[in-house]
């Protein structure tokens, strides 16, 4: 395979429309006279339902990738169609109702509001979705039915992060997309946020793509998606995935 592939013929998903397209996208950031290419064509297609892994190491173009398909930036060439509708062509209002209406986001950070609840930080985003689950619901997915009322100094770093998908999943969103959501935790906590997100590409069915430099992460995709230098340089298919509570790092 070529550096520069697309990531589409190596599943059987290509029988079913995809929910995200990518072609030839390219980033490059300006730093003065310097440039520096974080994207080199990429072309990728995401389909309903699976769970993908991008790997790669830090440099690699990763998230630069993540931000551009969440509609959180825009490539310098290149296009992202979702169900159809180009969203490289969207300004930033229209990006901010893609985001908004279908697209959850965690990171590796947790970002919660430490003067609000689990339940208070949860509904941030629930009392502006349009067809949003209850907070105490979000919540209850995840695990946290008991710590609704909990602010996030009472709770764990692998329950801050509950409360980081509960919040990003509560607005019933098509895509998730997480970048590095067990790095700053250490593994048994890891691998209870990977079994959430897990449960949650399952039992509602969100297409997932997951970012991390960690190949341990790699069995329990789908597919897997190896960056290399701003280009795909190699994707796999997992005929047969591990479970999240299989995973070890």
């Amino acid at each position: 395979m070529t550096m520069k592939q697309t990531a589409t013929a190596e599943t059987d998903r290509t029988s079913r429309p995809s929910v995200l397209s990518a072609s030839g996208l390219t980033k490059v950031y300006h730093s003065g006279e310097v440039s520096v290419h974080a994207l080199r064509g990429i072309d990728l297609e995401l389909y309903p339902s699976e769970l993908i892994v991008l790997l790669g190491a830090s440099g690699s173009g990763k998230s630069t990738l993540l931000n551009i398909l969440g509609g959180l930036d825009h490539p310098t060439a290149g296009t992202v169609f979702f169900d159809g509708v180009e969203l490289s062509s969207f300004g930033d209002s229209a990006l901010t109702r893609y985001r908004r209406d279908n697209v959850g986001f965690v990171f590796q950070f947790y970002n919660l509001i430490p003067s609000l609840t689990a339940e208070e930080n949860v509904a941030l985003v629930t009392e502006i979705a349009p067809d949003p689950m209850t907070p105490s619901d979000a919540l209850r997915l995840v695990g946290l039915g008991e710590r609704l009322e909990h602010f996030p100094a009472q709770l764990s770093g692998g329950e801050q992060q509950r409360v980081a998908i509960a919040r990003a999943i509560a607005k019933r969103p098509r895509l998730l997309l997480c970048d590095e959501p067990t790095g700053a935790l250490d593994s048994q906590t890891g691998v209870v946020v990977l079994e959430v997100i897990e449960k949650i590409n399952k039992e509602l069915g969100t297409t997932t793509a997951l970012i991390t430099h960690n190949a341990g992460l790699a069995d329990m995709a789908d597919r897997v998606i190896r960056l290399a230098d701003g280009m795909i340089a190699d994707v796999t298919v997992n005929s047969t995935k591990k479970s999240a509570h299989e995973i070890t790092w």
